[in-house]
């Protein structure tokens, strides 16, 4: 099969980091230009990457439904642990650095790390051309995702606090990677590859961030480094491990604090989307609303993408036996995520042909 991405992008990272672990089969070829008029919009319907082309002609698009297809497919070595307390864990983070770690990711990139972006953006985007056209050519395609910083909510207000969570982090990070190789022990798991999407692509290889990261957090970079040279490949942790390492809980908690408030939100106002809707297609945005980090207080867009993944832990909640919930139910409450276990979904949205829509809408069950 073919992976298009690129190593500039954060998505294609993860996936990446995933396919190679699982000792998956198949070739990346970068996504330029060419490949997007032949590959990807005619089969996908929008310019996206990374996406899977399959032997049979098939496409596969959303690491988070490629990796949950491959994982009911190909089942061995897993990326949940078999502990629940550690699967929950494990999709936590995968979210946290989906769907939250895009704020130093984008705000690094497109404030530090510009000109170097335009370049590999222009280079992935026309490999033939010159320099002075690819740099052309590269802004043209950068000027989208710069533009998304305000929806993002990266500004003026907000950079300096997301600049001091992210060190933060990277410095509870760092600790953390003293004593253990991965996230959750001796190998790694679904939330390794979330966070080594933004990690990696981001703030390791733009050239301003990365100095920063091999500064502050060697032992970060050297994580980074075994994913990206798949040093542990096909490795799975121990079915004895079941418990989470002490020095995690800072970035947990961390997640928790930042992230959970904005999840809970974009949950109510799906709800309320949801009830006045025509139909059942969602924008990538259905409004805004605050968020806070640190002790600053931004506004930034409501994604209901973040609810697709939201959904994987709530449904793996839900299938847990009464004697696993109870255990899981302390472990949150105890990092401070009282509200995601007690969290019941009114609202549901689902993949339909690429694109995120309501679930079980009326014009859906005609």
């Amino acid at each position: 099969m073919i992976m298009y991405g690129a190593q500039v992008s954060y998505f294609s990272g993860k996936l990446r980091a995933y396919l190679d672990w699982k000792g998956l089969d198949y070739q990346e070829q970068v996504a330029s230009r060419d490949i997007y008029v032949t590959k990807i919009i005619p089969n996908i319907g929008w310019p996206v990457i990374p996406v899977i082309e399959q032997d049979d002609g098939s496409f596969l698009q959303d690491t988070t439904e490629i990796i949950r297809y491959f994982e009911a497919t190909r089942t061995q070595p897993a990326v949940l642990p078999k502990s629940p307390i550690l699967a929950v864990v494990s999709m936590m983070l995968e979210l946290y650095g989906d769907e939250w770690l895009v704020l130093p990711a984008m705000h690094y990139r497109w404030h530090y790390n510009r000109e170097f972006a335009v370049a590999q953006f222009g280079a992935l985007s026309a490999p033939e051309a010159g320099t002075q056209e690819q740099l052309k050519i590269g802004e043209k395609v950068a000027t989208p995702f710069a533009n998304a910083l305000p929806i993002l909510g990266v500004s003026d207000k907000t950079a300096p606090a997301i600049e001091e969570s992210y060190l933060t982090l990277l410095a509870e990070l760092d600790y953390h990677f003293t004593s253990s190789s991965y996230l959750l022990g001796d190998a790694p798991t679904l939330g390794d590859f979330g966070l080594y999407g933004p990690l990696y692509a981001h703030l390791y290889r733009d050239p301003n961030s990365g100095a920063i990261m091999q500064s502050r957090a060697p032992n970060v970079v050297a994580w980074i480094e075994r994913i990206r040279d798949n040093v542990d490949r096909n490795t799975q942790l121990s079915d004895s491990t079941a418990i989470v390492p002490e020095t995690l809980l800072p970035v947990l908690q961390r997640a928790v604090r930042e992230q959970l408030p904005v999840l809970m939100d974009t949950v109510e106002q799906l709800e309320q989307f949801a009830a006045t809707a025509e139909t059942g297609k969602l924008p990538r945005m259905i409004g805004f609303h605050n968020f806070t980090i640190g002790k600053t207080t931004g506004q930034r867009g409501v994604f209901p993408y973040c609810l697709w993944m939201l959904q994987h832990i709530v449904d793996y909640l839900a299938g847990l036996s009464s004697n696993d919930r109870r255990d899981v139910s302390v472990f949150l409450q105890s990092i401070g995520a009282d509200r995601l276990d007690q969290l019941a979904l009114n609202c549901r949205v689902k993949r339909n042909n690429f694109k995120l829509v309501l679930d079980d809408f009326p014009e859906q069950r005609q």
